[in-house]
């Protein structure tokens, strides 16, 4: 299983290069891209071959994600707390596993991972019966995940899963709490594009990270793109010192 945790802290890093690509290219130019794009950009850059690896720790840190929820590493429970907590990390794993598509894709050279694929999701709600239902039961989600990354920022619960000698650090918390406040903004704003969209029944109304930053005032754009960087930053920090219970049976 220590092969399994390396290549998952890999996937820790490959988030975190995720982050502060996107970050980045926001503060650079005002920029704006989704995961896809930001994949997209990297690998048209001559980064292919770090965005194959990148890919590999997707997957892996989508695999991860889907075992620890299943076996319930972490202790939490089958009470409906633990169980909503296992649930958001399954969620979490079927989303890295996507990432890692797009990341493989991006590194054969056939891109496309920069297209809309929040409205594109809305659009294939949209198209069956109670389709709009189904657009506010994921507007909830995602306002609910934008509300549970603020309780983190402000909780800094998120130490608790790094090794000692990490989580005694400021700096490492700040990095957290910045970028848990960041992801929290993003989060609210995709929530509430998913009620316009539900409501004026319209798919383009819906987006992803990149309408999000690019729907704020560029002062604020900054401060967001910013706090994704800080992020990245973060999630780098992980790939070293986020504790792996599976990687130590």
């Amino acid at each position: 299983m220590k092969a399994f945790g390396a290549v998952t802290r890999l996937g820790f890093a490959a988030r975190g290069l995720m982050y502060v690509l996107i970050g980045y290219l926001a503060l650079r130019s005002g920029r704006t891209e989704n995961a896809g794009g930001a994949l997209d950009y990297l690998a048209s850059a001559a980064g292919r071959p770090l965005v194959a690896a990148m890919a590999l720790g997707f997957l892996s840190y989508g695999v991860w994600r889907l075992l620890e929820a299943w076996i319930d590493s972490e202790g939490r429970g089958d009470d409906a707390k633990g169980l909503g907590v296992r649930l958001a990390g399954a969620g979490s794993g079927i989303v890295h596993l996507g990432l890692g598509w797009v990341a493989v894709l991006a590194a054969a050279g056939q891109g496309g991972g920069g297209g809309d694929s929040s409205e594109t999701g809305a659009s294939a709600a949209l198209s069956v019966p109670g389709g709009e239902l189904i657009l506010y039961i994921a507007a909830v989600t995602f306002l609910g995940v934008g509300l549970q990354q603020f309780r983190k920022a402000w909780t800094l619960k998120f130490l608790r899963h790094l090794e000692p000698e990490a989580a005694g650090q400021r700096w490492v918390a700040w990095l957290g709490r910045t970028g848990f406040a960041a992801r929290g903004i993003v989060f609210l704003l995709m929530g509430w594009f998913l009620v316009q969209a539900a409501r004026a029944h319209s798919s383009a109304a819906a987006g992803g990270v990149d309408e999000a930053l690019g729907s704020l005032p560029r002062t604020a754009q900054i401060a967001v793109a910013a706090g994704l960087l800080l992020f990245g930053l973060f999630s780098l920090t992980e790939a070293f010192y986020r504790r792996i219970p599976l990687a130590r049976r």
